[in-house]
């Protein structure tokens, strides 16, 4: 049961797409002040569990700590870290009451769940003016369902997008994607997707390609294709500010650039320099942004990701100018300030509230500050490319994920969890997120295998892939400046060969229970409290996921370990792929294990009387078509396949 409870005048996220009538009076649970904003209140019991929010820090089960839902172009993500790129601000109360809430508001919302005081969750903002859906079922995963109904399906990328994907900031030239493609092949080490990072644009601006770098874009991307890799270009938020430069002359002309109060272009500077950003909450801004994606999809490209669209702002005229004036009193008399106050005034100039503050949308004829609605951007221009794919591309699903979103953009396309770090604990965060993602709709997901910033180590990448071997989004990224950390660089090359190759293996299940998921409104990878709640081990379990109806997982997430304990919550099968491609296979009873895993293996649970399908090892998603499946598990299970030509729209 859902009830929709409306305070003040909300703004049109457009989250939600079932129509649900409002109701009058209070919320069941919980307890409301509108006098200062907006105040929710609920006294938790010392048993209950909070889950959701989707790009979270810290754990599945959210209490004990402070999250705000304030769309961040923060890398740093040590457990500290309050907000992260996206907004999902979806959450369910697991215990002596259990429900569920989304609360539709699209500026900054503060969760504090059990933080200031132990039993206390305590949701709060500025403005009394949103939406509240409370949600009542039968069971955990029942309101997560009803939930998921109600924000519409989920978006489905190609059968291509689940091929193994190398990235890296730092990739100029024609010759270097060429280069790391030709490795990949000779090394026979399966790869489906290649993505370009902001260098093979002219000067970072959108919608174009070097030329110098890419002579022939368009033969290259063909040839490419030939050896069955797809480019996937990256599309940034900023315009740049430039005479003679299409998209901006003709957004400048059409009055398609966020605005300041006065009503003249709000200016930031980001990677191409100054740059407008397009509004793209204005319905007519939002579709024609949305069409200059056409300008790739003419030369073959099938797959995007967006970025910096929280939007990321490195600085702007204002903050610019404000800084000046502080480094003119600081030079007549530096004895007044901190010793930190220069440090201070140079990290506020990145990102500053008070940018977000500086520039109008406009939404039905009205002004709308951005701060306001900040939540949205990422979620519209995401909307932007998914909208106009549907007419220019109709009979082919393209691939599309970005950085930035808000419940809502999990209908158009993916994320990625963004500039992570080459840590341990960011293979765990990496697993917590998978499942609170899950509940808010988003099924594409995806973190940068082997970590975005720092340098990695043959086996925390090794450890990091046999984790990205069930995520629908599987990508080693790296930033420019750090240790290469293509596969084919480390020794023993042939242990990268064979976890990759297991993903490959695992496509025909891992596709068939996506599919299932998007189709019927379904998670992926849910906690074992979802599947096991009588079981008071089983809900405590955090680094150990369900991925789909017949496996759990157990990644080896610890340096140096050769193992790790894992809780079974029945009796399962210990299924281990093998370096030289065979499946080993052990019955272990319920309860608590430890199971050895060598760097080069990639292990899984089979759940009691269940199968899944197994292919051979291929090198490209083209080739498993013509793949005979051999069933692992319990002899005699059922599985049902789901598959298609993975490109026609479903």
């Amino acid at each position: 049961m859902i009830q929709k409870y409306v305070f003040g005048t909300p703004f049109e996220t457009e989250a939600v797409v079932k129509d649900i009538p409002a109701v009058n009076g209070d919320p069941a649970y919980g307890c409301i002040s509108t006098e200062n904003g907006f105040r929710y209140t609920y006294r938790m019991d010392c048993e209950d569990k909070i889950y959701g929010l989707g790009e979270a820090n810290r754990g599945i089960n959210k209490r004990g700590f402070r999250y705000i839902s304030d769309c961040t172009d923060n890398p740093e993500h040590t457990e500290d870290a309050v907000s992260m790129y996206g907004a999902h601000n979806f959450l369910i109360v697991s215990g002596k009451d259990t429900f569920g809430m989304f609360i539709d508001y699209p500026s900054r919302l503060t969760f504090d769940v059990g933080y200031s005081e132990r039993n206390r969750l305590e949701i709060t903002c500025e403005e009394a003016n949103l939406y509240l859906y409370l949600i009542r079922g039968d069971s955990i995963y029942d309101i997560v369902k009803q939930f998921r109904r109600m924000i519409g399906r989920s978006y489905i990328p190609p059968k291509f997008a689940f091929g193994f994907g190398q990235s890296r900031w730092g990739y100029t030239t024609e010759e270097d994607f060429r280069s790391v493609a030709r490795e990949y092949r000779e090394n026979h080490i399966p790869m489906d997707l290649l993505y370009m990072d902001i260098d093979y644009m002219e000067r970072f601006k959108d919608f174009t390609v070097n030329k110098e770098s890419f002579p022939d874009f368009t033969q290259f991307v063909s040839d490419m294709k030939d050896v069955q890799i797809h480019l996937v270009p990256i599309i940034d938020a900023g315009v740049k500010v430039e005479k003679g430069y299409a998209v901006y002359e003709e957004g400048l002309e059409k009055g398609y650039f966020c605005k300041k109060e006065d009503g003249s272009e709000f200016t930031a500077a980001v990677w191409p320099g100054w740059t407008h950003f397009p509004d793209v909450l204005n319905p007519e801004a939002r579709e024609w942004f949305g069409n200059k994606y056409q300008l790739l999809l003419s030369q073959g490209i099938d797959g995007f990701w967006n970025d910096m669209n929280e939007p990321a702002i490195f600085y702007s005229e204002e903050g610019l100018c404000e800084a000046k004036e502080f480094m003119k009193e600081f030079l007549q008399d530096s004895e007044q300030f901190s010793p930190f106050a220069i440090t201070d005034m140079a990290q506020s100039l990145a990102n500053n509230p008070k940018d977000y503050k500086r520039f109008y949308h406009e939404v039905n004829g009205q002004k709308v500050r951005h701060d306001k609605v900040h939540n949205l951007f990422g979620y519209n221009m995401t909307r932007a490319a998914g909208e106009a794919f549907e007419k220019l591309s109709p009979d082919k699903r393209i691939l599309l994920f970005s950085r930035s979103s808000y419940i809502g953009m999990h209908r158009y396309g993916g994320i990625w969890t963004g500039d992570n770090k080459s840590w341990w604990s960011h293979i765990l965060l990496n697993l917590k997120m998978l499942p609170s993602l899950n509940m808010c709709g988003f099924l594409y997901v995806g973190a940068d295998l082997g970590g975005f910033g720092c340098d990695t180590t043959r086996d925390l990448l090794l450890r990091w892939l046999a984790l990205g071997v069930f995520t629908p989004l599987m990508r080693n990224h790296a930033a420019l400046g750090t240790r290469l950390q293509e596969c084919y660089r480390f020794e023993e090359l042939e242990d990268f060969r064979h976890v990759i190759g297991v993903r490959y293996r695992l496509i025909p299940y891992l596709y068939s229970e996506y599919m299932k998921a998007a189709l019927n409104d379904e998670m992926m990878f849910k906690p074992l409290a979802f599947e096991y709640p009588q079981d008071s081990m089983a809900c405590q379990v955090e680094d150990q996921l369900l991925v789909g109806n017949e496996i759990m997982i157990a990644p080896v997430y610890t340096q140096n370990a050769t193992g790790r304990y894992v809780y079974l919550p029945e009796e399962m099968k210990f299924i281990k792929f093998l370096p030289d491609g065979n499946i080993r296979e052990e019955i272990l009873e319920k309860g608590h294990h430890y199971v050895e895993i060598a760097l080069n293996e990639v292990p899984l649970f089979i759940r009691k009387g269940k199968s899944i399908p197994v292919g051979a090892a291929v090198e490209t998603i083209e080739e498993i078509s013509g793949v005979t499946l051999e069933y692992v598990g319990y002899p005699g299970a059922f599985y049902e396949l789901y598959d298609d030509d993975g490109i026609t729209p479903v």
